[in-house]
Order: structure tokens, then sequence, then C-alpha cells
């Protein structure tokens, strides 16, 4: 089973691009879920109100099996998939890439189009920086208070990191883990006494 896929670290802003007077300037935001790729969408639309066209592609997941490829009124084909190619070349998902067009008052056709929407989007992801990440899960312990050394070392054994912990009756951590340590990490819990765990996501 796979466990980790490749993305890029940071965001990439305004990378230009001229094609007979038209100016495409190209984006790329890593994206973790549909509220973000909205937030990034949104970001550039309000940044740049006045272009002809604000063409994107996005991959999600870990196969990329989430994915679209929007030709804003370009026509079809000609902008969307373009970008989309590049993400498949350069074999990352999470990651979104904005192209944004300002018309420079040449008709560049169809394949003219394509040629500059995948020179765009190739550029932009020269910018970025490729990294491989790891799959991480969340997961929930309840445990007692006298437990607290034992967990706290078993989830640091396992490079866990706590995101929250909540010490009121019982005493309940949340963390993220490596999906390649899910297994080993519930195992090793259930054989505690009085821990109960769940995997959250």
């Amino acid at each position: 089973m796979l466990h980790e896929y490749k993305t890029i670290e940071k965001p990439v802003e305004n990378t230009l691009l001229k094609e007979k007077g038209s100016k495409f300037i190209g984006f790329a935001f890593p994206v973790n879920n549909e509220a973000e790729l909205k937030n990034a969408l949104e970001k550039i639309r309000t940044e740049h109100p006045k272009a002809t066209h604000h063409c994107y592609a996005f991959r999600m997941g870990l196969n990329g099996e989430n994915y679209r490829a929007n030709d804003d009124g370009e026509p079809s084909g000609s902008a969307g998939l373009p970008i989309y190619n590049q993400l498949l070349a350069n074999e990352i998902t999470n990651v979104l890439v904005i192209s944004v067009r300002y018309y420079g008052g040449t008709k560049l056709g169809v394949s003219g189009l394509v040629k500059a929407y995948k020179e765009s989007a190739k550029i932009t992801l020269e910018e970025a920086q490729i990294i491989t990440k790891e799959l991480e899960t969340e997961i929930e312990i309840q445990f007692q208070f006298n437990q607290q050394n034992l967990i706290f070392t078993l989830l640091s054994k396992f490079d866990a990191k706590v995101l929250n912990f909540d010490s009121q009756q019982t005493a309940i951590i949340s963390a993220r883990i490596k999906v390649k340590h899910k297994d080993a990490i519930i195992e090793s819990l259930n054989n505690i006494q009085y821990v109960v765990c769940k995997i959250i996501e």
C-alpha cells in the first residue's frame, strides 16, 4: 500500500509568460481539501479581477483520483487540460495550478492556447519545490493520568505529532500519525489496560 505522495512544498506565485501580447500569469498552491482549493481560487480571482480568463487544474488524493481541469471560457481542452497534464508529468498531487490570462489583442488559436497554457504551467511548476510527504491520519486516545508517560513515550517512538491534550476527567490526546505506523500504534495501545483509541479520519 502507498504511504507517501509527491506534492509542492509551498505556493508559487506570479510566474510570467508573454505570447503575442497576451500575458499568462502562473500560480501553484498545495491544497489538501475543497476548502483550501476554493480559498486559493478566490484569492487569485480577487487579485486579478480584470483578467480575461482564470484557467486551472488540480489533482487531490493519494492517486490523484480527485481532479478537474477548467477552461474558464477558453475553447474546450485548450487550457485546463494542458495545465492538468503538467501535474501528471511531475507526478504530483494535492496541487492546484492556475494560469491567469490577460488577452493582448491577437488570437492564438487552439494550438497556440494549448502551447501557452502548457508552458505557463510548466514554468510555474519548475519554480516549485517538489517534496515527498508521508500520509498521515488522526488518532484519539483516552487513558488514565498515571499512564501519561507511557502514552507520550509510545507516540514519540512513532514520530507522532500531538495536536491536543485534554486532561479533564479522563485524559484525551489527539495526535497526527503516519499511516504506515497506524497498525503498530493501535496494536501497542490495545495492549495497554484502560486505554481506548480510535482513528478520527
